[in-house]
């Protein structure tokens, strides 16, 4: 009795502190106003190197143009189309208007077109070429159906919260690497003439609260000047530098200032210290106001004016509260970017390809192109990453018996251009969402009993033409062998066959936009893999993944012997993994994140913020961590992973020797940058300071990739942070000498008080191998 009096006066009080939480929290937002500093007037476009040409184009017929049809550029308008927004046409000047379309998997919302590797599966490839081929291949089908602006690639989130809901559309939790996949991503889309929108700028790393609900704010990431650059900044300016004619500002706020009006991000980062020559695009509704939009740097607000631009914009500028020389800029940056890839010529008629309804008549436009077959299968294959293989489980070896098992294996029910499929790939439908771990309030659940996953949920998710389970593809290839298979997708407590030669597990882990992953395993999963290991002495083990898996609760069992990260692989998933299970291609992936043992190793940022307290109303994502994410963090903390950033194994293996860490004569090692502003910032930052050389040899028997991984440890900073990759391609017994060339922004800090990239003084750590945690190689070079 006397417990249970305590537990109730515990409870009341809790419920008192609560109450007077609540009565103390704050409602005004005037409260956070100056926590980012303002930055006027918004710059504006100049044009100059690979720009000019279609600045002066701009110039010409945007000063035909009257101050309302410069006012309708800046907001998009409702057509008779599925394109995601559409910038209106201006038929007077022949100016045809623009579509924009998402993006995440390929082209949303129509049929006939392909369905590619998500991010995480081409950051998981860690090639650069694979980026530049998928980037190419896409930018054409996106062409092809007449769509002009692709809302994407994604570099934020950045990954900074381990369960976020869209981590899946970027490419990996590491900026550098990021950095390297963007600029290549961006290259081979706008190589086929169409625009790349690179999103969510900045911050924006969690689903939960994204958007102002009620009474309650959107969330504010609040970020230190050197995490901005050292982190979340840092892959844009790789994208900018790149050329990407479009940025898309996100939902959230950024120190407390929402991401479509931040001055200091827009007008400040952007489109002075980046140089940044585009155009800027409101993500979907995230426009929160009128005339301070304009002035912070917003150019195009989506999917319309919301009310507040249109004629209100043209009122302002006619009563003197917004220059008119800002609206011109804005239809700039718009027409510039039409001219600077060269969509005045030969450009199909937007949005061409997008019927208003595919389930009615229509003419069909088939995206598709025959030659980029390859691409879409290599790509599938890349991003695998094989992290256990014992008892020489794979490759499967003419096996007389498989036996398959789990709810993942199949292709989904209902795979259909509808519009429900469009969105979120119907994955997960009604009672057919089993979610041993389900969190309300995030909405979502843990995995998608509705089959396998090609790619992830929400504006990024796709219906191809045509997509191979990977049950499909073992049935194919056990015909051809003439091996018997068994499955049962449906019990969670299966019977094996005694007589199997390898039994195959398949989960996966969903994740979708609109709301943040509840967990990063789940029971139902875990008890079915080692239900079959119990019984199956070679248990393979396959998830498809939309972010990080904790895998401790199986993966000590003696019969789980394989295991395989899949990620997101696209339409080609099955034929893939096939290839890959039967050793027709060695693995070559690596992990783009690390793999803990434990959620608690994660730290602050394993969950979204929620609202609390005294911001009840205004949330706080507070990035006390800095720069400390993920590999960093870990090596900080001391805490040794499951599975290590850039870890991955395959059938043979390499050998690393003789690192050669050279200074390159006559570079500049002055601590501070000194070159003009282009399109990504100083155009010294890229000048080369050194070059690290190592041989990496295959002493394997069969023929394979490997990822050779540069990590330099610059004083006053992290202990090692990556600074380099290539991936050679090795035949058994060949060597080859990998080199990496660093630049002067590979090896400099940011620096608050100059507001510069700064060389440090001092003595430069390098270590080169397989993973951040496996490095045989090292050496020192002093500055």
């Amino acid at each position: 009795m006397v417990a249970i009096r305590r537990a109730a006066l515990l409870a009341g009080l809790a419920q008192l502190i609560s109450i007077s939480a609540a009565q103390d929290a704050i409602t005004d937002d005037s409260h956070f106003y100056g926590q980012s500093p303002p930055v006027y007037p918004s710059p504006e476009m100049v044009g100059g190197n690979e720009w000019e040409a279609a600045f002066q184009k701009a110039k010409l017929l945007v000063g035909k143009m009257t101050l309302e049809e410069k006012v309708n550029l800046t907001a998009g308008v409702t057509k008779d189309s599925t394109c995601s927004g559409n910038i209106p046409a201006i038929e007077r000047l022949h100016f045809p208007g623009m579509c924009l379309s998402d993006a995440g998997n390929g082209l949303r919302n129509t049929d006939f077109v392909s369905g590619f590797p998500s991010g995480i599966h081409v950051g998981a490839s860690w090639s650069r070429d694979l980026a530049f081929r998928r980037g190419t291949t896409m930018g054409g089908e996106f062409k092809t159906k007449g769509v002009n602006v692709l809302l994407g690639p994604v570099v934020g989130p950045a990954w900074r919260i381990v369960r976020g809901g869209r981590n899946w559309e970027g490419f990996s939790v590491d900026p550098w690497l990021s950095g390297q996949l963007v600029a290549q991503t961006v290259s081979g889309i706008q190589g086929q003439g169409v625009i790349t929108s690179t999103k969510h700028y900045i911050g924006n790393e969690q689903e939960t609260n994204r958007n102002p609900e009620g009474n309650i704010s959107a969330i504010s990431s609040n970020i230190d000047d050197k995490t901005i650059h050292e982190v979340y900044l840092w892959p844009f300016q790789d994208a900018v530098r790149a050329g990407s004619g479009n940025i898309m500002c996100s939902y959230q706020r950024v120190n407390n200032s929402y991401g479509c009006s931040n001055s200091k991000t827009l007008n400040g980062l952007l489109k002075s210290e980046l140089g940044f020559q585009g155009f800027v695009v409101s993500d979907w509704g995230a426009q929160h106001a009128g005339v301070a939009t304009a002035k912070a740097g917003l150019d195009v607000a989506m999917p319309s004016n919301g009310g507040f631009w249109g004629d209100h914009l043209t009122e302002a500028v006619k009563n003197g509260s917004l220059p008119e020389s800002r609206v011109t800029d804005m239809a700039m940056r718009v027409i510039a970017s039409w001219y600077q890839f060269n969509q005045d010529q030969a450009f199909p008629k937007p949005g061409i390809g997008m019927p208003s309804n595919v389930l009615d008549p229509h003419e069909i436009v088939d995206g598709r192109d025959p030659a980029a077959a390859p691409v879409l299968l290599n790509g599938a294959i890349e991003g695998h990453v094989l992290v256990k293989n014992t008892k020489d489980t794979l490759p499967l070896k003419s096996p007389r018996m498989l036996s398959l098992f789990g709810y993942s294996a199949k292709t989904p029910d209902g795979f259909n251009p509808s519009s429900n499929s469009l969105l979120s790939q119907n994955w997960i439908t009604g009672q057919e969402a089993v979610n041993s771990n389900y969190a309300s309030e995030n909405g979502g659940p843990a995995f998608g009993e509705n089959g396998t996953m090609f790619g992830g949920g929400g504006s990024g998710a796709i219906t191809p033409a045509l997509a191979i389970s990977p049950f499909e593809a073992l049935k194919m290839r056990a015909y051809q062998d003439g091996t018997a298979v068994f499955n049962d997708f449906i019990s969670d407590r299966p019977s094996v066959e005694p007589s199997s030669d390898a039994c195959i597990v398949f989960g996966n882990a969903w994740a979708s936009e609109g709301s943040d992953r509840p967990a990063i395993r789940d029971d139902y999963s875990d008890s079915l893999i080692k239900s079959v290991a119990d019984q199956c002495n070679k248990t393979v083990v396959i998830f498809h993944n939309a972010g990080p898996r904790l895998v401790d609760g199986f993966v000590d069992h003696p019969n789980v012997t394989a295991v395989i990260f899949a990620h997101l692989p696209g339409q080609e998933s099955g034929p893939a993994l096939v290839s890959l299970l039967y050793g027709d291609t060695s693995p070559s992936g690596k992990l783009p994140y690390t793999v803990a043992k434990n959620e608690s190793d994660y730290g602050d940022v394993l969950d979204p913020a929620q609202p609390k307290g005294e911001f009840a109303n205004f949330p706080q994502a507070d990035f006390n961590e800095g720069i400390y994410l993920d590999y960093r963090y870990f090596d900080k903390k001391g805490i040794e992973p499951r599975y290590e950033f850039g870890f991955g194994l395959g059938y043979t293996t390499f050998a690393y020797s003789n690192i050669s860490i050279n200074y390159i004569e006559g570079a500049n090692t002055y601590p501070w940058p000194g070159g003009p502003i282009v399109s990504g910032g100083q155009t010294d930052l890229w000048d080369a300071i050194a070059t690290v050389s190592v041989n990496v040899k295959n002493t394997g028997s069969v023929a394979g990739a490997e990822v050779a991984q540069l990590y330099v440890g610059i004083p006053g900073a992290p202990t090692k942070q990556l600074r380099g990759f290539e991936k050679p391609f090795l035949q058994p017994d060949q060597s080859e000498a990998v080199t990496f060339h660093l630049t002067r922004r590979d090896l400099s800090v940011w620096s608050v008080e100059r507001q510069k990239w700064q060389l440090q003084q001092g003595t430069y750590k390098f270590y080169v191998g397989s993973s951040s945690r496996r490095l045989p190689l090292n050496g020192t070079m002093h500055l």
